[in-house]
């Protein structure tokens, strides 16, 4: 029998070399679980991928940049307000509501509101070697 992954309880899984899936221990919200992960599947390079599940009730304090790799950002549930930086300076916003889908490419800067007493959640496939972060 199959173990249940329960993305809304936070557990994640990694996509690997030879088409692995496996999953992951309960994302903690720390930044060790984003290093202990780097630990485990470093190995994978540019090719891993970390697919997660996050509700955001505020806007992102944060802006990141993943430069090895494309990231697609899937809303699942709500509306949530995606802004780009691309490395030319030019900025996009998108917004997402329920199935729909934006892909952040390699070495754009991105962050995200919601709707004051609203949330959203959103599934992400994250190339994230080398991911940088900011200050919003």
């Amino acid at each position: 029998m199959s173990e249940i992954i329960d993305f809304g309880k936070s557990e994640f899984v990694h996509l690997g070399l030879g088409a692995t899936t496996v999953p992951q221990p309960p994302h903690t919200g720390d930044v060790s679980w984003y290093v202990d992960y780097g630990e485990r599947h470093g190995d994978d390079g540019n090719e891993g991928r970390l697919v997660s599940m996050h509700t955001f009730d505020t806007p992102w304090d944060t802006w990141e940049m993943h430069p090895t790799g494309s990231e697609l950002v899937l809303c699942v549930r709500g509306t949530l307000t995606l802004h780009q930086e691309h490395p030319d300076g030019s900025t996009t916003t998108v917004e997402l509501s329920d199935g729909q889908a934006v892909v952040n490419q390699p070495g754009v800067w991105h962050t995200a509101d919601v709707a004051d007493g609203a949330s959203a959640t959103a599934l992400f496939i994250t190339a994230g070697a080398g991911t940088e972060m900011r200050d919003r």
